[in-house]
């Protein structure tokens, strides 16, 4: 009996140390150590909460691909596209997956969604990583149009804004409308008459240089190829000063048009909420060390990015004053849930 006693409790204490090592892998390293150095051990997955082509998907390929070349990362790195919702959907299925080994790829909308009340998720049920990018807006029309600039645009869209049509290919509240009404404000348009028009269809290109629609809000990428063709010019961009590169060089920003407004679109990294601090500790040395990398700034220069690395604490800080910001314009607009 003594012996069968002394077994069991054996067996009882073999099963509570057992619980308390493993702990969560959310709250010790991976390596089961405890002593907050937390790294990887499995493969790492960043979800593009979009389809494959965007600046989401891009921007998510392009970081994994570089962490693999350049070895800052040893761990295989995955990339796993989830569209739907404006994000909202990529976004569930981190919250779900609740681990240091899921990550996402994101930019406004993450404030903008949730403001729209298209989304229950917004960047506060996240943990921010690291920004890594900054792209900007252009303001495009027809090359034949009669707008040489964005002064002259605006003062016709002061007389009369709603005969003027912008297209974006974001919803009304997201990103392609708002770096617009942002610049627009500023230049002293009433925002609540602009006609804006949304095409997600990949058509609001074809409908400018079509005679639709009369200006085109997109990324400055998307603009390029077709300033290059002379099928379109771009009176203005949302970058504070500007780009380098061939063709870039040659696109006005709206502040030295005298409109003291900017909009960047920004894109950065974020894990679950309440993440492991050295979880965090540990992803955001990796992303400052390839932002830093000769490798990533040829990946910017070849996609027209800026470089705009911003750690966990300062990306939080910059993502609620953006928040503050936006929800004015939206409040503005009426299109704030």
């Amino acid at each position: 009996m003594k012996k069968f006693f002394a077994a069991s409790v054996l067996i009882l204490i073999m099963i509570v140390a057992t619980a308390c090592s493993g702990g969560n892998e959310k709250a010790s390293g991976s390596d089961g150590s405890g002593d907050g150095n937390w790294k990887p051990e499995k493969p790492i997955e960043i979800v593009a909460p979009a389809g494959a082509g965007g600046g989401w998907d891009t921007t998510a390929r392009m970081v994994a691909k570089m962490f693999g070349e350049t070895g800052i990362i040893e761990q295989d790195i995955g990339v796993v596209n989830k569209p739907g919702g404006g994000g909202a959907v990529g976004w569930a299925y981190v919250t779900e997956k609740d681990s240091p080994y899921n990550l996402f790829v994101s930019s406004p909308p993450i404030l903008l969604v949730p403001l729209n009340g298209q989304s229950q998720y917004g960047h506060e049920d996240f943990t921010p990583i690291a920004n890594m990018i900054a792209d900007y807006g252009a303001f495009a029309v027809k090359a034949d149009a009669k707008w040489d600039n964005l002064n002259e645009l605006f003062a016709d869209m002061k007389k009369n804004p709603s005969k003027i049509t912008v297209v974006g290919a974001s919803s009304p509240g997201s990103m392609d409308h708002i770096q617009f009404v942002k610049i627009a404000k500023a230049a002293g348009v009433d925002i609540t008459k602009i006609k804006y028009v949304s095409d997600q269809d990949g058509g609001a290109l074809t409908s400018l240089l079509n005679g639709s629609v009369d200006v085109y809000s997109t990324g400055i990428a998307e603009t390029v190829e077709q300033v290059k063709a002379g099928k379109i010019k771009v009176l203005g961009i949302t970058a504070p000063e500007r780009l380098k590169g061939d063709v870039l060089s040659e696109f006005p920003t709206a502040k030295e048009q005298g409109i003291d407004a900017t909009f960047v679109n920004w894109r950065g990294f974020f894990g679950p909420k309440d993440m492991d601090p050295a979880a965090v500790k540990y992803y955001e040395k990796k992303f400052k060390e390839l932002s830093e990398s000769d490798a990533f700034a040829e990946v910017r220069k070849k996609y027209g990015w800026t470089k705009k690395y911003m750690d966990s604490e300062e990306y939080k800080k910059f993502l609620d004053k953006e928040k503050e910001e936006i929800k004015g314009l939206l409040e503005e607009l009426g299109l704030a849930k």
